[in-house]
């Protein structure tokens, strides 16, 4: 019944999207093990590790796409979800060091025995256990989404007010994590991963599979945001983003049409952090930067928002160039990222997704335009013969 479900949600574009992925997710993996460096068909590891982290990115521009696209939320804290979800891999990551870190303490990672930690801290407990540590990948977002969302959304907050509260969710966060008593590292944060599900997560096997699985849940999450959209629970978001005091009038509960999407958005916004973390090597506090937050909202507005496809194309885009200009011109990359996104916004104001739609279905009208009045011609005489 769900993938019946889902499979009813998949259009033309999402469907070409969603194979294109596929295809990626094992075509990529193959081209980098099973040819030589040599092999003018090779993909180096690195390259290969690189756009993995890019398929993470966007995994969560379409989050934001979800919640800002088709309910009008303009989240500026996504990238808390985001660190959480890398926090609760690099906490499995990191058990599964052991004995082999620094210090060679079996239990205890590296920057507690520094600290002088006597015991492992209670919350830390079951992290040694991958699907304990996946199920809080979706748990710890989702559960700060439901809390937040539930009182935001209850005393109706709304617009600008809704975002600069968002951003300061995630700056207090950042703040709370850079201490050295919280746990979690401090400033250096947790590094120096060894092996993912008995795996040497340095290996190309493992790296190569990492990039796969990063692919299959973009396009796994493509599809069910597609299937969300598309129903009628859809139909009623975009009412909630374009009128909201009329939807509610009309009987809907929108603060649960709210809190639905956030949470579900913030659970994919920890995935693609959970994937993120074995690949890049690293989390710190860093990632919980209110700019990086509205480096999202940049990669959405780019590709197109209200699209699902556009965000996607957004965050590969903007953080392929960001690679070429921080190594080309590091000095302006700032200044390209902000002209950028006032240039999208005066001239692209749907992105780059959302106008060529836009273009396309302008088009539409005029070659279809003879199909109506020939149908419209058939059905007059017989009328006029049953007459």
């Amino acid at each position: 019944m769900i993938t019946a479900f889902l499979l009813r949600s998949l259009d033309r574009r999402i469907s070409i999207a969603v194979a294109f992925l596929l295809v990626v997710a094992i075509l990529v993996p193959v081209l980098n093990l099973a040819t030589g460096p040599s092999h003018p068909l090779h993909i180096p590891t690195y390259i290969m590790a690189l756009f993995g982290k890019y398929l993470t990115y966007a995994l969560l521009a379409l989050a934001l796409d979800l919640v800002w696209g088709f309910c009008g939320i303009l989240s500026l804290g996504h990238g808390a979800f985001f660190a959480l979800g890398g926090y609760a891999m690099g906490m499995y990551l990191m058990r599964q060091i052991g004995s082999r870190g620094v210090y060679g303490d079996p239990v205890l990672p590296d920057f507690m025995v520094f600290l002088n930690w006597k015991e492992l801290p209670w919350f830390w407990y079951g992290f040694d256990q991958f699907w304990f540590a996946a199920l809080m990948v979706l748990a710890v977002p989702g559960l700060l989404a439901f809390v937040f969302g539930w009182f935001a959304f209850r005393s109706r907050v709304n617009g600008v007010y809704l975002s600069i509260i968002t951003q300061a969710m995630t700056y207090a966060l950042l703040l709370a994590f850079f201490r050295n008593d919280m746990g979690f590292g401090g400033n250096n944060g947790m590094t120096d991963f060894k092996d993912i599900l008995g795996y040497n997560i340095q290996a190309d096997g493992t790296r190569a599979s990492l990039f796969a699985a990063t692919a299959i849940f973009l396009a796994l999450s493509l599809t069910i945001a597609s299937a969300i959209v598309r129903s009628k629970f859809g139909k009623v978001l975009v009412g909630v983003r374009d009128a909201e005091s009329r939807t509610r009038f009309l009987g809907y509960r929108v603060e649960h049409f709210k809190l639905f999407t956030f949470v579900i958005s913030a659970m994919m916004a920890g995935i693609a952090g959970a994937l993120y973390v074995p690949q890049v090597g690293i989390i710190n506090p860093g990632e919980f930067a209110p700019a990086n937050s509205i480096e999202v909202v940049i990669w959405t507005a780019v590709g197109g928002r209200g699209t699902l496809i556009g965000p996607i194309i957004g965050a590969i885009l903007v953080n392929g160039g960001k690679t070429i200009f921080t190594g080309l011109f590091p000095e302006f990359w700032l200044f390209a990222l902000g002209g950028l996104f006032v240039a999208v916004t005066l001239f692209l104001p749907k992105g780059v997704v959302g106008t060529i739609s836009q273009y396309l279905v302008r088009r539409k009208p005029v070659t279809d335009a003879a199909e109506p009045a020939a149908e419209e011609d058939g059905i007059e005489p017989k009328i006029q013969a049953a007459e």
